[in-house]
C-alpha cells in the first residue's frame, strides 16, 4: 500500500514546534510544578484535532487509526526543567529569538525534542497503513527521576514495542545509556580531643577508604559504555576545629553499565570499602538497544551514528526496548542562557519522520 502524505507541509510542522516551544519556554515547569506546561501542550493538541488523554501532568495521545491489537511505539520526552542557574543574562522564561537561535530554560533539554515529536506525531497521525501504532507522551517529573512522571504513566498505555526517549543527542542514536546509582557513606571512628593522639580518626580512614574505591577498576568493561565510574560527589566531617568528630559522611555518584545491574554494583563497591554503605535507590539501571534493531538499522541507513550516553534520562525507567534521539546538544544542558538551533528543531523532525517511515 502506498503511504498516505501528511496534511502538513515541512514548513508547517516546523513553524508549529517553534511556535509551541517559545510558549513553552515562557511558562515555568519545574519538576513537580509542570501543570501549566502540561496545559499548553493539551491546546496544541486539541486546536489540532486531537483529543490527549491527561494522567497527572503527563499527557498522552494515539493516532487516530489505532488498532489494539497491533503493537505500539512510543515518543517520549519531558515538559519540566531544572531551575535556572545564577549565571543567566538572559531571561531564562522570555523565548528570545536572534541569530538563528532560540534562547530560554528548556529550550535544549528537552523543549526542542518535545516540539519535534510532537510534530512528528502530527505526521503520522492519520495515516491508515502503519504497521505499529504511534502513541506520544510528553511527561512529567524527568529532572528528579520522579515517581509521578514516566514510570506512573507507563501502566496506562497500550502494549509498547519501542519506546523512542527524546533528549539531545544532536540527532545520533543513543543505543546505551549509563544507569544511575547514588551512594551515602558513613565511616566510623572515636571522636576526641584534637590535641591528643587519635589512631581511630574517622576523616583519615574515610580518606583511605575513599582514595581505593575512586581507583578502584570494575572488572568488566562494556562494549558501549566501557568503564562503570565512580565520583565522590560530596563529604561532610567535624562541626569544630579541636573536636575530631564519630563518624566522616560522603556520596558517591555511580554511573553504571550495561555490564552490571544496580544491584551488583552496589554490592561489589562494599564488598571493597570498610565505609558503611546505603544506596537512595536501585531503579535507574542501565539500558540499551541492540545494533541489529530496525529502527537503529533504519537511523544507520540515513547516516546517523550510534554512541553511548553517560548521562541518564527515563530511559532508566522504561520497562521496554528503547532508544534516545533529539534535537540539540547535551552539553548544553542546564548551562546558563541555553538555547537551541532553530536548523536542529527543523532536522530533528526531519530525522524522527525519515527513520519511523521504514519503521512504522
Amino acid at each position: 500500500m502506498q503511504a498516505l502524505k501528511s496534511v502538513y507541509s515541512q514548513e508547517e510542522l516546523f513553524n508549529n514546534a517553534v511556535g509551541l516551544l517559545k510558549n513553552l519556554i515562557e511558562i515555568p515547569s519545574f519538576s513537580k510544578d509542570e501543570y501549566n506546561t502540561s496545559v499548553e501542550i493539551e491546546n496544541f493538541f486539541q486546536k489540532k484535532g486531537i483529543t490527549p488523554t491527561r494522567f497527572k501532568n503527563n499527557i498522552w495521545a494515539v493516532n487516530k487509526h489505532f488498532d489494539e491489537w497491533k503493537p505500539s511505539v512510543l515518543l517520549n520526552t519531558h515538559h519540566d526543567t531544572v531551575k535556572p542557574n545564577k549565571g543567566y543574562t538572559l531571561d531564562p522564561f522570555v523565548a528570545i529569538e536572534k541569530e538563528g537561535k532560540l534562547y530560554g530554560l528548556g529550550s535544549n533539554d528537552a523543549g526542542a525534542s518535545l516540539v519535534s515529536m510532537a510534530q512528528t506525531f502530527l505526521h503520522f497521525y492519520e495515516r491508515k497503513d502503519l504497521k505499529y501504532n504511534l502513541i506520544i507522551a510528553l511527561t512529567a517529573e524527568e529532572e528528579i527521576s520522579g515517581f509521578d512522571g514516566i514510570e506512573a504513566l507507563f501502566p496506562q498505555l497500550p502494549n509498547i514495542e519501542l519506546a523512542i526517549v527524546g533528549e539531545p543527542t544532536q540527532m545520533n542514536l543513543a543505543i546505551a545509556e549509563k544507569g544511575l546509582l547514588v551512594i551515602d557513606g558513613e565511616m566510623k571512628g572515636t571522636p576526641s580531643h584534637a590535641a591528643h593522639p587519635n589512631e581511630d580518626n574517622a576523616i583519615l580512614k574515610c580518606m583511605q577508604d575513599l582514595q581505593h574505591i575512586t581507583q578502584f577498576k570494575f572488572p568488566k568493561i562494556s562494549d558501549y559504555l566501557g568503564e562503570v565510574k565512580i565520583t565522590l560527589s560530596g563529604i561532610h566531617a567535624g562541626v569544630q576545629h579541636n573536636v575530631v568528630p564519630e563518624a566522616c559522611h560522603f556520596t558517591l555518584d555511580v554511573r553504571v553499565t550495561d555490564a552490571y545491574s544496580n544491584q551488583e554494583a552496589f554490592e561489589i563497591i562494599q564488598s571493597q570499602m570498610k565505609s558503611n554503605l546505603t544506596a537512595r535507590s536501585f531503579r535507574l539501571n542501565s539500558s540499551k538497544i541492540e545494533l541489529d534493531h530496525p529502527f537503529v538499522q533504519a537511523g544507520l541507513a540515513i547516516g546517523r551514528t550510534t554512541y553511548g550516553s553517560p548521562t541518564s534520562s527515563d530511559q532508566a525507567i522504561i520497562p521496554c526496548t528503547s532508544v534516545k534521539i533529539g534535537p540539540g546538544d547535551s552539553r548544553r544542558s542546564h548551562t546558563a542562557d541555553e538555547f537551541i538551533e532553530l536548523n536542529e528543531i527543523r532536522q530533528g523532525i526531519e530525522i524522527y519522520i525519515r527513520i519511523l517511515e521504514q519503521v512504522l
